[in-house]
């Protein structure tokens, strides 16, 4: 058997284990004998066996896992034997199965994944932000969703090798009114981690976002800053004199870069019905850092079947989330009863309103509320969710209206979110 075939083998094992937990004679008895072959042991075909646990046992392995799959174009000696070692790398992180997880399956799964990322040249919990990153916070949110999830923060050193995630925010934000002491502890911890890491990511984007129309009405400050020498040199270009080569400038033009100033309010309403945990999280962090500008005047309201006025804790997101409940229906006329009082001056006020618009029988009461504040002067922006991804599920006959009152959903997008509330306030 060549060595071509041999990996064929043992890939072809890979592939029916992840996608059949039924071993298959064949495959296995032919893997044994390579594996065997090979030098290795026997254990490397084991499922239940950790990485760690091989690694203890056959300390060489260790300096052959890191960087195993970093360059597949690299020194192809030992085809075979990388092969082996990838299969089992793949098969303990991706064969996650079926049914509850326990804290320690857990812990085994995130330890496995470590030495995956090793493999690929990271360093364990490095490749957050990459596509193979994104691939596995995806498994360990699965995981997490199958877990007793209590078990693992009440023990401090299980819930430290927690990655933050929105699954994860989730499920503790489902889960938060039935924690108390150390798991409690562990969950805020967790939570305030994550808002501050995904706040960090919105300030760039706010600040990288356009800042909105300049002023024309305002004349522009004649300081040498402000200067626009092109716009100077091109106007008294008919005072250049030929005979000593010099341009003798009689006017000076400057730029315009005034804007406006006036005081803004925000109304930000938020549908924490259902699947809407990605907006919730967002849109909070969102509000607050507009709520940290000057002369912007931001509100907050949350709703499901009842609304609730977050606004005197805007300012700090991980106290809204802790305060909102995740899941239940939604009246959407509540919250725009909640809304209406605090708009004072129409045409200074921006309503930003993101849900599904799922409202079944509520929904004529709440368009009806929504096209009269539009047609007080209110700039009213509906957006489907706010998410990284962009995917949006928005009721077609809110969607319609919207664009048939000349306000058309938006893109889930949040940067286009950012970018439509800075040119607001700017």
């Amino acid at each position: 058997m060549t060595a071509d075939n041999r990996r064929e083998v043992l890939y072809w094992r890979l592939l029916a284990r992840l996608f059949d937990p039924e071993e298959q004679a064949a495959l296995e008895s032919a893997s044994v004998a390579i594996v065997d072959d090979a030098g290795l042991p026997p254990a490397l075909l084991d499922p239940g066996t950790s990485i760690d646990n091989l690694v203890q046992r056959h300390p060489h392995l260790a300096a052959e896992l890191d960087g195993l799959m970093s360059d597949p174009d690299g020194d192809r000696t030992g085809e075979v034997r990388r092969a082996a070692l990838a299969s089992k790398l793949l098969l303990n992180v991706f064969d996650t199965g079926t049914g509850d997880v326990s804290a320690g399956r857990l812990a085994r799964w995130q330890a496995d994944a470590g030495w995956f990322e090793r493999a690929l040249g990271h360093e364990p919990g490095q490749s957050r932000g990459r596509a193979e990153g994104k691939v596995l916070a995806g498994i360990e949110g699965d995981l997490i969703k199958r877990m007793r999830l209590r078990e693992v923060l009440a023990d401090p050193r299980l819930a430290a090798k927690l990655t933050p995630s929105m699954s994860l925010i989730d499920q503790l934000l489902r889960d938060k009114n039935n924690l108390d002491g150390v798991a409690l502890a562990n969950a805020k911890r967790l939570i305030r981690q994550f808002v501050d890491e995904v706040a960090a990511v919105l300030r760039t984007q706010v600040a990288q976002a356009s800042a909105g129309t300049i002023d024309r009405s305002v004349p522009p400050k004649r300081v040498f800053r402000n200067l626009d020498l092109d716009r100077t040199i091109w106007k008294n270009l008919p005072n250049y004199n030929p005979e000593d080569e010099r341009l003798y400038v009689d006017r000076l033009f400057y730029r315009q870069t005034a804007k406006r100033v006036t005081p803004a309010r925000m109304i930000v309403v938020v549908d924490q019905s259902g699947s809407m945990v990605d907006s919730m999280v967002n849109c909070t962090i969102l509000a607050s850092i507009f709520a940290g500008l000057p002369k912007v005047d931001v509100h907050l309201i949350a709703y499901d079947t009842r609304a609730l006025d977050l606004t005197p804790w805007v300012h700090d997101p991980f106290e809204v989330l802790l305060r909102t409940k995740l899941g239940g229906g939604n009246d959407g006329p509540v919250a725009m009863a909640m809304a209406r009082p605090k708009i004072a001056d129409p045409r200074n006020t921006v309503l930003v309103w993101i849900s599904d618009f799922y409202e079944f029988d509520r929904s004529q009461p709440l368009f009806d509320g929504i096209e009269a504040v539009h047609r007080s002067g209110v700039r009213f922006i509906p957006v489907g969710s706010v998410n990284s991804s962009g995917t949006q599920s928005v009721n077609p006959w809110f969607r319609q209206r919207f664009k048939d009152l000349g306000t058309p959903v938006i893109s889930g997008k949040i940067q286009k979110l950012v970018v439509e509330l800075k040119n607001f306030v700017a």
